[in-house]
């Protein structure tokens, strides 16, 4: 091989690495709350910002603006997907990872966080089943008033999510005492807890440059 040539395809090599190192992640964040001042939207906001200075772009979404009626296969039959369900499918498809706070209610997570996967789960005609899920990147993370913070919501909620074919890494938090865990500018008191959301964050941006390059 001529050596002009060789260098050629040495420099398309060395290029081609490069564009990949630098892949933005994208990343869709939310709370399985829709109260306005949940806990649970202001833990999954400081993860969100430590997987932006990470790198990632994300998309901090409050699932309040997407009102979805409770999923009914009749209803479905006759209507199609609501537009939100819709929106919702389309804003799945289009991030890399997940980044999901839920409130634990009554030893599970939210009917309402449920009904959103529900919806975002229905098969559409010439669509991949679970395409909206599968291979994601997720960290997921729980705040409450309680001492325990959510945590046995946390192992129902990565069982649904495996279900769907997401990849929930191994890390997750559970903040508990939440009513007293955040300053006013957001962030959370004990720095050895923010310290631990933080690198929920960071983990599901690196893994996905990773899983990209």
């Amino acid at each position: 091989m001529p050596n002009g040539m060789r260098l050629g395809l040495q420099a398309l090599v060395w290029d081609e690495s490069e564009a990949n190192m630098s892949y933005r992640p994208k990343i869709l964040a939310f709370a399985g709350s829709t109260r306005k001042d949940s806990f649970n939207k202001k833990l999954v906001a400081v993860v969100a910002q430590a997987a932006r200075a990470a790198g990632a772009d994300v998309n901090l979404i409050d699932l309040k603006e997407f009102g979805l009626p409770v999923y009914d296969g009749d209803d479905e039959a006759a209507h199609g997907l609501p537009d939100n369900a819709r929106k919702l499918k389309q804003l799945f498809l289009a991030h890399d990872g997940l980044l999901i706070s839920s409130p634990e209610y009554n030893g599970s997570y939210p009917g309402g966080l449920k009904n959103v996967f529900d919806w975002v789960s229905r098969p559409v005609a010439g669509g991949k089943p679970l395409a909206e899920f599968e291979g994601k990147v997720c960290a997921i993370m729980a705040a409450s008033p309680g001492a325990l913070g959510g945590m046995r919501m946390l192992p129902i909620l990565r069982l649904l999510l495996s279900g769907l074919l997401v990849t929930v890494i191994p890390e997750q938090l559970a903040l508990g005492t939440a009513k007293e865990a955040f300053n006013e500018d957001g962030t959370i008191k004990d720095a050895a807890k923010h310290k631990s959301a933080a690198a929920l964050g960071e983990k599901v941006a690196m893994m996905i440059t990773r899983l990209k390059s």
